[in-house]
């Protein structure tokens, strides 16, 4: 009630304590060039000290090899706690288990485990012949070979798969009685979706952490398009707030920064102290949203990530 009334009766950002969890995602790079600006915003967002930094993966073997990669480096030239993404698309057991015994060797101690999706646009779907059902399967797959920190994916507005919201809860219920830590949720763009699907968690029996997974606006056509893909609400406010900005990308990212700082805000008055942030490989905004938040370098981190 105190964060709510402070929210309320000042400025948004006044006096945030900035004690604050966060975490960054980040894709492989596929060219110098990105890698480039991928190595860029790990050294601008590493001394803000965050928990962990994820790295995607998809199916086929030049991106499996590029998180592998990507994930290796950030073990091996950081003092940041690297995640991996697995997922059970277009491999069997054997190979998931593999390639999770590639990262315990190379230091990774923790794997974002995902179902993923169908690497055939528009189609179902379909467990590969020898691989893993489904995101529940792969976690109890995962704590037979190693003890591994496990996060796995939550929907607030539901899954596209899942038959209604119950469903989608049952098979995150599932995930976490499976052996993983806390689950991640996809994006979502007002605080009150999250509140909603954080009661309906806790009334389904579900204790383990949940942590909000944030999207700041880099294109307002992209976010449309990933949004619709997930099952995502845009709400008509968005539309109306970045029209005509799209030849004005200081403008946008100053309008960005602001909308998905504010509902960082509303829900650290509601009580949540960790967020996660699709990063989409760039720093700018991420770390103007934390500033916001009152996170600040920390002692020493600075030189660390140079």
């Amino acid at each position: 009630m105190e964060e709510a009334r402070r929210a309320l009766d000042a400025p948004l950002f006044a006096d945030v304590a900035g004690d604050a969890a966060v975490s960054f995602e980040f894709f492989p790079p596929k060219t110098e060039k990105m890698e480039a600006t991928l190595w860029e915003s790990i050294e601008t967002l590493s001394p803000l000290g965050p928990r962990f930094v994820s790295v995607t993966y998809g199916a086929g073997g030049t991106t499996r090899e590029r998180t592998h990669a990507t994930v290796a480096r950030i073990a091996r030239e950081t003092n940041i706690p690297a995640a991996a993404h697995l997922t059970c698309v277009e491999a069997t057991r054997e190979e998931i288990d593999a390639v999770a015994n590639e990262y315990w060797d190379a230091g990774v101690r923790h794997i974002v485990a995902l179902r993923g999706d169908s690497p055939t646009a528009g189609t179902a779907f379909q467990s590969p012949e020898g691989g893993y059902a489904n995101a529940a399967a792969l976690v109890e797959g995962l704590r037979r070979l190693h003890p591994f920190e496990i996060s796995v994916a939550a929907y607030p507005e539901c899954h596209p798969d899942s038959a209604d919201a119950t469903a989608d809860l049952d098979n995150l219920k599932r995930k976490l009685d499976a052996g993983a830590t806390r689950a991640i949720t996809q994006f979502f763009f007002e605080p009150e979706t999250f509140f909603r699907f954080r009661d309906a968690a806790a009334a389904a029996g579900i204790s383990a952490e949940i942590v909000p997974g944030i999207m700041p606006v880099m294109s307002f056509a992209a976010v449309q398009k990933m949004s619709a893909m997930c099952g995502t609400d845009v709400p008509p406010w968005m539309a109306r707030l970045f029209e005509g900005l799209d030849d004005h990308p200081a403008a946008r990212q100053l309008v960005a920064a602001t909308v998905a700082a504010e509902l960082c805000r509303k829900l650290y008055a509601g009580g949540e102290r960790a967020f996660h942030f699709y990063t989409l490989n760039r720093a700018e905004l991420s770390y103007a949203i934390c500033h916001l938040l009152g996170l600040r370098p920390q002692a020493g981190a600075r030189a660390e990530a140079a």
